[in-house]
């Protein structure tokens, strides 16, 4: 694929580096006001953190963030409904997802329920049944004669199975976060904070996940039977003990990680430290996870493994190992996903290899990847899609043809929408279904029709971001010289963790370093030294990169000067701290 770059002088990774403009003026007030390192004041500012958030973003509470619940439309007449049928018992049913989202807030209703004595039946699609709600399992349901259902994760757009279920007696509650249509599906309660009618004014609800958007309602159910009296005669459950599943699908569904979201995942971090849920507790111990969770092991160590399992294995296991109150079956559920994890990482890079080949292989059209393939495991396509999307930041959309239809993901990049280009593209008959966010989305459609949709998403971008793809941008948030990269530095950045989407971790830049010992460890990684004139040296590494550009200049240096970017970590060992940096990008000096 041939991708036109801006003019100027490019990195050794691609990229054209782009220091982020500050206000001084502001960030000296919030250096001085809130007692903070000038730096650390011009982060907060290019995060868009405004001067009367500061302290709330340091230090994230939940009552700080979190509005009455009732703010959103039907979360009161959602709630008024459980809440009764919790005091009478009623039979209940769940309708999750597959992916870390669903699983975490699938498992976070089902742990509340349990505590007030109601024991829900659970539906965890398979990815052959297909996202979201299905008849096959409102005739499960029925037979078991639990009328009483909630989706969570799914249902806001599942028009025909949500209406043919409504006029067959269920009474339906969504609880959802996905993108939503002018109309909505005629069940009992919708609540959701992308509802087109949404009215509320409270800033970073509609970029909450599912799991946030359920621990909203749970919050509302609890209140509704506090004040009915319930829990004179029964145990009050700790709603802060599901904070750990929050964070944890919060993470994973790469929201922003500001506002609401924020201190979800801050609360959170701190309940799963604590190690009370034992599928968690033997999922970290499996991953070897030796350190305090920080947001970082949740999308990456903790997620990938829940998310195997539904890519690969069995879809229901995510939801059993967050629910389960039996340690060795903790044991065995953790052991299985880190099996499935090693297999999906096997056909991940099968897939992403032909993926590679069929892009470059030809001229691509419009500048996006599209590839499809009859082989490929529809468990890792969204993967591929994303590492797609990296390697020549363009949208991508891959797809894998089954006997009876064609199922694909996508990812996206800055001014393509990809929540609503799927929409337009199931209104415009191209694709048979589909549903996502901004950056990220899966669809169906029938294998005629890939021609069709190649050409209709392709307009579609050159419409919204042309048909010049530019070289990624990378934003440098600080500079500093090599000598003032230690301990205290690394310690004052960590201030604002969580980082995520939305805040993510600080791109900085360290000017004039050699490079000194480098060699090649793991799978093509490569560790080495920075050195400066006045003698400076800080311990690097740069990942998956000894077979490019960075890496053969790193092993190929010979005491030529660069500028290096990346992230600086706080590596705490036995006890003993370290600094050590994380190489993004290096540009040689001319």
């Amino acid at each position: 694929m041939v991708i036109k770059v801006q003019d100027g002088k490019n990195s050794l990774g691609g990229n054209v580096w782009q220091r982020a403009e500050v206000d001084d003026a502001w960030c000296g007030r919030v250096s001085q006001a809130y007692n903070l390192p000038l730096y650390i004041a011009e982060l907060l500012y290019i995060r868009g953190i405004e001067f009367t958030e500061v302290a709330q973003f340091l230090q994230p509470r939940l009552k700080d963030w979190m509005p009455d619940p009732y703010v959103l439309k039907d979360m009161q007449r959602a709630a008024e409904r459980v809440a009764e049928a919790i005091i009478k018992q009623e039979k209940m049913a769940i309708i999750g997802d597959y992916d870390v989202d669903g699983a975490t807030s699938t498992a976070e209703l089902v742990r509340f329920l349990r505590t007030t004595g109601v024991e829900p039946l659970i539906h965890i699609p398979t990815r052959e049944e297909g996202y979201g709600p299905s008849d096959v399992a409102f005739n499960e349901f029925k037979a078991a004669d639990a009328h009483l259902v909630i989706t969570i994760d799914c249902g806001t757009t599942a028009f025909d199975v949500l209406n043919r279920a409504a006029a067959d007696g269920f009474e339906i509650i969504v609880l959802d976060h996905h993108e939503a249509e002018a109309i909505l599906p005629n069940v009992y309660a919708v609540v959701n904070p992308k509802r087109l009618d949404e009215t509320n004014t409270y800033k970073y609800l509609n970029y909450m996940s599912a799991v946030g958007v359920g621990f909203m309602f749970l919050v509302a159910v609890n209140r509704l039977l506090r004040e009915q009296g319930f829990y004179t005669t029964h145990e009050a459950p700790e709603l802060m003990n599901l904070l750990d599943l929050v964070a944890l699908g919060t993470v994973c569904d790469v929201v922003p990680l500001l506002g609401l979201n924020r201190a979800y995942v801050a609360q959170g971090l701190k309940v799963m430290a604590a190690q009370q849920n034992l599928g968690l507790k033997q999922l970290m111990r499996i991953a070897k996870m030796e350190t305090a969770p920080r947001a970082y092991h949740l999308g990456f160590t903790l997620g990938p493994r829940i998310n195997a399992c539904g890519r690969v294995g069995d879809a229901a296991l995510g939801s059993r190992l967050l629910l389960t109150q039996d340690e060795n079956e903790a044991q065995q559920l953790a052991a299985k996903f880190d099996t499935l994890n090693g297999e999906r990482k096997d056909l991940e890079n099968y897939v992403l290899l032909e993926a590679i080949e069929q892009v470059e292989a030809q001229p691509q059209q419009y500048p996006m990847a599209f590839v499809y393939g009859k082989n490929w495991h529809q468990g890792v396509i969204g993967i591929v899609a994303g590492k797609l999307r990296e390697r020549y930041n363009v949208p991508a959309f891959v797809m894998s043809i089954e006997p009876d239809e064609v199922k694909g993901s996508a990812r996206s990049v800055e001014g393509v929408d990809l929540g609503m280009l799927i929409m337009a593209a199931r209104e415009n008959g191209v694709i048979t279904g589909g549903g996502g966010h901004t950056m990220a989305a899966g669809f169906s459609l029938a294998e005629e029709q890939i021609s069709a949709f190649q050409h209709f998403v392709g307009e579609y971008i050159l419409k919204h971001i042309g048909a010049e793809k530019v070289a990624p941008i990378l934003n440098i948030d600080c500079v500093v010289n090599l000598a003032a990269v230690n301990i205290e530095f690394a310690e004052e950045l960590a201030k604002l963790e969580p980082f995520g989407t939305g805040n993510p971790e600080p791109q900085v830049m360290v000017p004039n370093v050699i490079i000194a010992r480098p060699q090649i460890i793991g799978s093509g990684h490569v560790r080495c030294f920075l050195t400066s004139p006045t003698g400076a040296s800080v311990s690097a590494v740069a990942f998956r990169c000894a077979d490019n550009e960075i890496g053969q200049a790193l092993l190929n240096g010979h005491g030529d000067m660069y500028d290096v970017v990346g992230h600086i970590k706080l590596d705490e060992w036995q006890g003993r701290k370290k600094v050590q940096m994380i190489i993004n990008d290096i540009m040689r000096k001319s």
